[in-house]
């Protein structure tokens, strides 16, 4: 991997997830040293940032996949509606992927993506 796309990664990373890199280090780097780094530069430079799909269609991929495993991606569920917001989709196309994935996940998994959806939309009004 050549440095701009570790730049470009980064600057991807940091522009929809501010403080992600750090986050992740503070976490985890005791344990895992570089997971930031596989993180910022490889999931978002090698993917989010490949040219094919714009960024709001990635978003919609991510929260439909995340939505159908269920409960136990609530975490990064949250994390990637903040940044599909960030990319361009509004609430209502959240709620609308999250729900399509009822058929797929189940109900109970499609009404717990909509909690934590909610949770993030009234994160977004506080600020």
């Amino acid at each position: 991997m050549t440095r701009p796309q570790k730049q470009s990664g980064r600057a991807l990373a940091e522009h929809l997830n501010p403080g992600v890199h750090e986050a992740l280090t503070l976490r985890y780097g005791h344990i895992l040293p570089g997971m930031a780094e596989t993180i910022s530069d490889v999931a978002y430079g090698e993917f989010y940032g490949r040219p094919g799909l714009d960024l709001k269609t990635r978003y919609v991929a991510t929260i439909a996949a995340l939505t159908a495993q269920g409960g136990q991606t609530r975490p990064q569920l949250k994390i990637n509606i903040a940044a599909g917001r960030k990319a361009g989709l509004s609430q209502i196309e959240v709620a609308e992927v999250i729900w399509q994935m009822a058929l797929y996940g189940g109900m109970p998994a499609a009404i717990n993506a909509l909690n934590a959806a909610l949770e993030v939309f009234e994160e977004e009004d506080a600020k």
